[in-house]
């Protein structure tokens, strides 16, 4: 069931040359739906071009608290996953984050 005060929040951020997204995509997009009280990242998805890629964003995003700050999950992208778009995903996250803390402000 998912929980009622749950929104759906989108941060993007621009692909480096040479990665096989960039011939579908131009940017590479991080989506989560975010339970409000506690910010808790209940699903997560990106636009990575395999599905392995988007399955693992996925797992490694959920659960993670965006109300406790960006470091942590930067951090875990940092040590876990190894491509091409890690810059990329580090700057949607930060993105999605920005999103999140004017929603949670309004």
């Amino acid at each position: 069931m998912v929980p009622v005060e749950t929104v759906f929040i989108a941060g993007h951020a621009r692909l480096p040359q040479g990665m096989a997204a960039k011939s579908v995509f131009d940017t590479l997009t991080i989506t989560a739906e975010v339970e409000m009280t506690y910010g808790v990242i209940v699903e997560a998805s990106c636009t990575l071009a395999t599905e392995h890629g988007r399955d693992f964003i996925g797992r490694l995003l959920k659960g993670v608290s965006l109300k406790d700050g960006i470091e942590k999950p930067v951090e875990k992208i940092q040590k876990y996953y190894r491509g091409k778009a890690t810059n990329a995903l580090i700057a949607a996250l930060k993105d999605l984050h920005l999103q999140y803390e004017e929603i949670r402000y309004k």
